[in-house]
């Protein structure tokens, strides 16, 4: 059975991410640079400052809402957000492009993040444009709303309802079992911990927050994401530092293979370009979700007026996922001299997270794999939280809001299955999952491209 679903999952897997998709991915976010003139680099400062700098400026980015006030704060929904986005993909994903895609595999997560700002900044934007309040006076919106009522018509209709069907099982598999088998074999490996208590646990834990709505899950995460991002920030730093010397080395060997370069005599390695390209634009979606749509679910919820404003927090999200997190994990691998700078290669026989917690315990000693299993714990966790929330709005678009209690249960019940099940199944299935759900988002955001020139247009003009 297993090896039904393997080999049926790579035959689709090799569609979405094939020359198509990633054509799609790619262009995508090169028409929304290039229509909206370059935002994410024209206007950087403007954006950093009403983002990240609006947090410690404007206490109305903070401030949470009331009881009866069904949205949740800006900041907690960049929080919610960045808790599905900041996940096993920010170790584990770079760890596995650089393994399979050579050290040029993460600039290509660069360029797929610098374009995917403005992609994420499109849906975020389309999301508020077009979302609506529903009887209970909870703001609905996401790519199912603006594919159904933006691009309108039958088509429409269809690419929303199979957005949401792809989001479901996204859901499942990106956002739960892969992270979820990530924590379980992290904790087996460094605490002896049986995984099937840690599905166990994670399992009950899940179910009492879910089952609390987004107001629950937004305060978790607004409690979670900052701790996690800071402690792992500074573990990774000091390794970066540490191993300064090396540094310069390794971004010479990203460059290198990123247009498959050799080392010496700028000879060209049958590893080949389009292997890094790949691997680093299928990792670095899994890891920002630039041009999945599944943060719009989130986004849309906050307390915000002005569809721009939103949109800036979706740049922030990507920037601070790839450039920041995703760029320090690449540096920690490739400056510990556990992988072979030309081809990626590991040097000591480990992947994955037990190789970013080996280049720790360079700088951290025995307690380099505890960090990481601590973090992929923090990091994993908080993202299963954050994609309930996209699971359940999608499965309410599709059933009814009587069908959300159901999906919660099973959500949870699946967290069980994650943390015993086999790992390349659970990426591979994340993978496909993933694509699945880009493609008919990307199409609306393409066909919707017009709507947000007029909305940033609009928005400069005003400020």
């Amino acid at each position: 059975m297993l090896e039904t679903i393997t080999s049926i999952n790579g035959t689709v897997n090799g569609v979405v991410w094939g020359p198509v998709g990633l054509a799609l991915l790619f262009g995508t976010g090169l028409v929304m640079t290039v229509r909206t003139g370059g935002f994410q680099f024209g206007r950087f400062g403007h954006w950093m400052k009403n983002t990240i700098g609006a947090i410690f400026t404007n206490k109305n980015v903070t401030a949470h809402t009331t009881k009866e006030d069904m949205a949740i704060s800006q900041f907690q929904s960049l929080c919610t957000a960045l808790a599905a986005t900041i996940g096993t993909g920010n170790i584990v994903g770079v760890a596995a492009a650089i393994l399979a895609g050579g050290p040029g595999a993460v600039f290509w997560m660069w360029v797929m993040a610098l374009l995917g700002m403005m992609t994420s900044y499109a849906e975020n934007v389309l999301g508020i444009c077009y979302r609506r309040r529903d009887a209970a006076g909870r703001w609905c919106g996401g790519p199912m709303y603006y594919l159904a009522e933006g691009l309108g018509g039958g088509f429409g209709r269809a690419l929303a309802v199979l957005f949401a069907c792809f989001c479901v099982l996204a859901s499942f598999g990106m956002g739960n079992m892969s992270q979820i088998n990530s924590i379980a074999g992290n904790l087996q490996a460094v605490f002896r911990v049986p995984p099937v208590a840690t599905g166990i646990v994670l399992a009950l834990l899940t179910g009492r927050v879910i089952l609390g709505g987004l107001k629950r899950v937004a305060a978790v995460t607004e409690a979670i994401v900052p701790l996690m991002a800071l402690f792992y920030l500074f573990g990774a730093l000091t390794v970066v530092c540490v191993h300064w010397a090396a540094v310069p080395a390794a971004f010479a060997a990203i460059f290198r293979g990123a247009f498959g370069l050799q080392a010496a005599g700028g000879g060209v390695l049958g590893y080949g370009m389009a292997r890094a390209i790949s691997w680093g634009f299928k990792r670095g979606a899994f890891s920002n979700e630039a041009g999945l749509g599944a943060s719009v679910l989130v986004h849309c919820a906050a307390n915000v007026e002005e569809p721009v404003q939103q949109g800036m927090w979706g740049m922030f999200e990507v920037f601070a996922d790839t450039m920041v997190v995703c760029t320090l994990t690449a540096l920690v691998v490739l400056t510990s001299g556990l992988v072979d700078l030309d081809t990626g290669a590991a040097l000591t026989g480990v992947e994955g997270s037990a190789l970013v917690g080996q280049a720790f315990s360079t700088v951290f000693g025995a307690f380099g794999p505890q960090f990481i299993a601590v973090s992929v714990l923090l990091f994993a966790y908080s993202t299963t939280l954050g994609w309930s929330h996209y699971g359940t709005r999608a499965v309410v678009y599709l059933l009814g809001e009587r069908a959300a209690a159901g999906y919660k249960l099973v959500f949870a019940a699946m967290v069980l299955v994650g943390a015993v099940m086999k790992l390349d199944l659970a990426w591979a299935l994340s993978d496909t999952f993933n694509g699945l759900m880009m493609l008919p988002n990307l199409v609306g955001v393409v066909g919707l491209s017009g709507v947000v020139v007029r909305e940033t247009q609009a928005y400069l003009k005003r400020k």
